[in-house]
């Protein structure tokens, strides 16, 4: 009897630490579903914000908890979701439970990579379902799929998708679900790097490069990604048109964004990240170190980056001669009323500012920041007036302000030219009068 149960309890605590060290965790997916089948039943807005938080985020894994955090999901977005896309989600559900027949070959993949890079720090897959807003992304060292981006094919149904989802019908057509294993050691690679934001484009295009290009050398395949083929093709066109880009904190025009440019094709910069590292990877002569120092390499620190990108020969002329070339297409501010920066006596009955920029700006732009001496300087803001309607100006109200103080106030590259050119920062510094 005693034989039994000592054997009994071994085996249940071996499931036990089975489960608890999983690569690969899949359960938000049936939580989800069970959630989803009391929502439609419920015509109750308020009732069906309860289910999804008690029946799936509160059942929820730390991947579900660490995608609503990237991702800033709420109770209330899911709800929107679920019901503005019914016929997408009945048709999208059988493909999310495929998610533990995909396990074995991530977690093969996973060791694939393993072999080539040693140093692999341990991370968990999470097949989440978000609410259609990414396929995959990381935190820590989590990988966090969208299960319902991720695993759809060109059978889903997309009919009732707007414009905020118009990428999304393209990109299940290439039906990324036979890519998946692929799709998950990239992001994998992705949570033994020092960050996955880089400070400017060009440091965020080499992050995901050696994501996308370091996956073909693990698994022994090539990018199914189609910019990678794309990019290939028109590699000098592309180039051509990065190059002038590449220093921007704007990234709009090149990842994460729509097919909507010249090109007709998004997420350009996966490709120039890959070209550049091809390039480093077929110079080495020690293929492992290369990998090694790719994976580790500190991509926002811009001597690091700098002397990597350089060391490819990529790109033709010295990055320090591109990086000037940016500077002098950005857009300025060259004046601003109702007083002359730097001021030291400006009239605390002052309530509107208006600034004055080199050339058009896009109007859905604009940020402000606290400037060196801290928030106890800042001029605070009331109220956002917007832009003139040629775009040359944009005026604001300011709260009331104190005599004899210095006030500061950044206006930040957040601010973009019609192209997406990023100003350049501009501090207003200024003291009222007595």
């Amino acid at each position: 009897m005693n034989k039994i149960l000592l054997g009994l309890l071994f085996f249940y605590s071996t499931a036990c630490l089975g489960q608890k060290n999983k690569v690969v965790v899949t359960e938000d997916i049936s939580n989800f579903w069970e959630a989803y089948d009391q929502i439609i039943k419920s015509k109750d807005s308020l009732k069906q914000i309860e289910i999804i938080q008690t029946q799936y985020i509160d059942k929820g894994t730390d991947g579900l908890k660490g995608i609503m955090k990237v991702k800033r999901y709420t109770p209330t977005i899911y709800i929107k979701a679920i019901n503005s896309y019914p016929l997408f989600w009945n048709s999208v559900r059988n493909n999310t439970f495929k998610a533990n027949t995909y396990a074995n070959n991530i977690e093969n993949g996973i060791e694939k990579l393993r072999k080539i890079y040693p140093k692999l720090k341990p991370a968990k897959v999470y097949f989440t379902i978000g609410a259609l807003w990414t396929g995959g992304t990381t935190i820590d060292n989590k990988v966090l799929i969208g299960s319902e981006v991720a695993m759809a094919d060109s059978k889903v149904i997309t009919t009732e998708f707007g414009k905020e989802l118009i990428h999304l019908p393209v990109y299940f057509a290439t039906n990324k679900l036979i890519n998946l294993t692929f799709l998950n050691v990239h992001e994998y690679i992705h949570t033994q790097q020092k960050t996955t934001i880089g400070n400017n484009l060009l440091s965020q295009t080499v992050i995901e490069g050696v994501a996308e290009y370091i996956t073909t050398i693990a698994l022994k395949t090539s990018s199914p990604n189609e910019q990678i083929s794309f990019g290939k093709l028109n590699d000098k066109k592309i180039k051509k048109a990065f190059v002038k880009e590449m220093f921007s904190t704007n990234f709009d025009n090149w990842i994460w964004n729509s097919p909507e440019n010249e090109f007709k094709m998004r997420d350009l910069a996966y490709y120039v990240g890959y070209a550049i590292c091809e390039k480093y990877y077929s110079f080495a002569i020690d293929k492992k170190l290369a990998i090694k120092k790719m994976i580790e390499l500190d991509y926002n620190n811009q001597d690091s980056l700098l002397k990597f990108v350089e060391g490819t020969k990529y790109f033709e002329k010295a990055l320090s001669i591109y990086k000037d070339e940016f500077e002098k297409t950005r857009p300025t501010i060259i004046r601003i009323e109702p007083f002359e920066n730097g001021k030291q006596d400006i009239s605390i009955k002052m309530k509107t500012v208006t600034l004055f920029f080199s050339e058009p700006m896009s109007k859905n732009t604009g940020f402000f920041d606290i400037g060196p001496m801290g928030d106890r300087n800042f001029m605070y803001l009331q109220k956002r007036i917007g832009f003139s309607e040629d775009g040359l100006s944009f005026s604001f109200e300011i709260k009331p302000l104190k005599s004899s103080k210095q006030y500061q106030l950044l206006v930040t590259d957040a601010f973009l030219n019609k192209v997406g050119i990023p100003l350049k920062p501009y501090l207003i510094d200024v003291r009222t009068s007595k």
